[in-house]
Formats: structure tokens, sequence, C-alpha cells
């Protein structure tokens, strides 16, 4: 199994446990996140780019690969993605180093056509 299916499969999941519990609080804020990055007046695109952008600095693995998915899905470029690491690392500081090579690793998967 590929990282991709590997996360995507594991995030699905544990989603579905979650939102089974049928807490209203979590269902109201996954609802949240799901529609604070649709069409605004930024677009969708711009939106994950920036999601993008925050996980890096916050080192959040789970969330770097989830919005590289989506911004891959979005038809974001190679050269538009490593414009967002460079914007991370000068944001975040060397700590996203390890971060970006997970990030990129996972671009490559996403690249490589690996199902997901």
């Amino acid at each position: 199994m590929s990282i991709v299916e590997e996360f995507n499969a594991y995030r699905s999941k544990m989603n579905e446990k979650i939102l089974g519990q049928n807490n209203l609080v979590l269902k109201r804020f996954f609802n949240l996140d799901t529609n604070a990055y649709q069409d605004g007046a930024l677009d969708k695109k711009t939106k994950e780019l920036l999601g993008l952008v925050a996980s890096m600095v916050l080192r959040c693995d789970d969330c770097i690969r989830y919005h590289l998915g989506t911004c891959y899905a979005l038809g974001t470029t190679r050269d538009e993605i490593f414009e967002v690491f460079a914007i991370a690392n000068l944001v975040g500081g060397s700590i996203c180093i390890p971060h970006t090579r997970r990030a990129v690793e996972y671009w490559e998967a996403l690249e490589s056509g690996t199902p997901g």
C-alpha cells in the first residue's frame, strides 16, 4: 500500500469512527473546517495553499498530507507547491525542514499517479 493510500484509508476510517459518535461539537467543527475551504472571496486552491503553509509552520504532517492531496486534485503545479514550501520554511524556520522532506516524498507519490 502506498503512502497516499495508507494515509487516505486511515483518515477515512478514523473520521468515520469520530463522526460515528454523533458528538455535536465535533460534527460542527468538521463541518466548519469543510466549509471554510470552499470558494469565497478567495478561491478553494488559494485557501488550500494557505492551509498547507499553516500546517507546515505548525508541523502537522497529517494536515500537510491532506492539503497536498487536495492541492494536487485541484491542479496545483510542482512549482507552486515548492513556492509554498519556501514560504513555510521562511516563516517557520529550519524546524520545518523535516516536514518539507516528508511533504516532498508525499507530493512525489501523488505525482507518480499512486491511487489514493
